[in-house]
C-alpha cells in the first residue's frame, strides 16, 4: 500500500514538473520579439556644414555625391541646377513640375571653371547638382524641388547651403560678387530655335519690351536681381541692363547674341526666361551685395560640344571681368 502511494505521489510530481516546464517554455517562446531581417534604422543626416571649413581649390560632395561643390577664391559663383544624370532608386520621380535636363550644362560649367582659373589664376565657386531633374529641381523651392522625399530634400538643402557658404566667403573677402545660374533653353513648341543667350534679371519679357525711357526707373531697378550692382555702378539702370556696358552687349560684341542687350533690347513678345528661384534667392533684389544673372544658353553653338563649350567659356570669362570692372570698379582678380 505504501509502495503504491509512493509511486502515485512520485508520478504526480513528475507530471507537475513536466506540465509547468512545458508551460514556462511556451510562455518564453511567446514573449520573443522577432525582428525582420530587412528592418533598417532610419538614416540620420549630419548637420549641414559638417564637412567645413571649405578650402579654396578643394572639392566637396554632399550625401551620396548628389551635389558637387568646388570652393573658390574669386568673387564669382557658378550654379548648375539642371545638368545632372543620376537616377537613384531611393528618390522616386517627381510627379509635377518641369523635368527637362539642360544638356551639357554640367560639362560646360566645368570648362568655364577651368577657363576662369587659367585666366585669373583662381577658381570661381561652383555648385553642381548631379541628380537628374526628374529626381530634384534645385531651381525651385523645397516643396516642388523634392516633393516630400527626404533624400531629395537633403540634396536640395546641401545645394543651397554650399551656395550660402560661398556667398558669405565672398561678402567677407571681396565686398561684392556675381552669381551666375547656368541653364539651357531649347526649341519653341512651334519649332523655332532662338540661338541667342537669354539673360534673366527677374524682369519679365513684357517689361523688357518697353522703351528705355519707360523702363529706366528706380522702381524697376529695385525689382531686379542685380540691384546691388546697379547701386554701385556709375551708369544708369538702363545702361547696366542693356546699354553698351551691359552683360548682354559685352557678350554680343564677342559673337554671342544676347537678350537683353543694346542690339536686342527685349524678346519682342517671343519665348524668354526671366530668372527663377535661384536668381531671386541668391541675387540682390531682396538685399545683400551679390547680384545674380540667370544664363539660358542655346545648345547649337554653345552647349553643343567641347569646342563650343571652350569658345563660350573664354568669352564668358572676358565678359565677367569687364562687366565687373565697369560697374564695380575692380577687376575680378586684382
Amino acid at each position: 500500500m505504501i509502495n503504491f502511494l509512493s509511486k502515485s505521489i512520485f508520478s504526480s510530481i513528475v507530471l507537475s514538473i513536466l506540465f509547468f516546464g512545458c508551460q514556462e517554455s511556451k510562455d518564453a517562446e511567446e514573449s520573443v520579439v522577432i525582428v525582420p531581417k530587412d528592418t533598417v534604422k532610419e538614416e540620420v543626416f549630419p548637420k549641414l556644414g559638417h564637412d567645413a571649413p571649405y578650402y579654396a581649390d578643394s572639392m566637396y560632395y554632399g550625401r551620396e555625391k548628389y551635389v558637387e561643390y568646388y570652393a573658390g577664391n574669386l568673387p564669382i559663383i557658378l550654379s548648375v541646377p539642371h545638368g545632372g544624370w543620376l537616377i537613384p532608386d531611393e528618390i522616386p520621380d517627381r510627379t509635377y513640375g518641369t523635368m527637362v535636363t539642360d544638356d551639357n550644362t554640367y560639362q560646360m560649367s566645368k570648362v568655364i571653371m577651368d577657363t576662369m582659373e587659367a585666366r585669373f589664376g583662381s577658381k570661381p565657386y561652383v555648385i553642381l547638382c548631379r541628380l537628374k531633374r526628374r529626381k530634384i529641381d534645385a531651381n525651385r523651392d523645397s516643396t516642388e524641388a523634392a516633393q516630400e522625399n527626404r533624400f531629395a530634400h537633403r540634396a536640395w538643402q546641401e545645394y543651397h547651403y554650399y551656395i550660402g557658404s560661398a556667398k558669405k566667403k565672398i561678402e567677407s573677402e571681396f565686398g561684392s560678387g556675381l552669381f551666375l545660374d547656368i541653364h539651357g533653353h531649347g526649341a519653341n513648341p512651334d519649332g523655332y530655335y532662338d540661338l541667342r543667350t537669354w539673360l534673366g534679371y527677374l524682369m519679365p519679357g513684357s517689361v523688357l519690351d518697353q522703351n528705355d525711357e519707360t523702363l529706366n526707373t528706380n522702381s524697376n531697378s529695385i525689382k531686379t536681381s542685380i540691384r546691388a550692382l546697379v547701386d554701385s555702378s556709375d551708369f544708369s539702370f538702363i545702361e547696366v541692363l542693356r546699354g553698351p556696358h551691359s552683360f548682354g552687349s559685352l557678350l554680343d560684341s564677342l559673337g554671342f547674341g544676347s537678350v537683353p542687350s543694346k542690339k536686342y533690347p527685349g524678346p519682342e513678345g517671343s519665348r524668354y526666361f526671366s530668372g527663377g528661384y535661384n536668381t531671386a534667392r541668391h541675387g540682390s533684389r531682396d538685399g545683400g551685395i551679390i547680384s545674380a544673372i540667370q544664363i539660358e544658353a542655346p545648345k547649337p553653338g554653345i552647349r553643343q560640344n567641347q569646342q563650343t563649350w571652350s569658345n563660350y567659356a573664354s568669352a564668358l570669362a572676358t565678359v565677367v571681368d569687364e562687366y565687373y570692372f565697369r560697374h564695380l570698379k575692380r577687376r575680378i582678380k586684382d
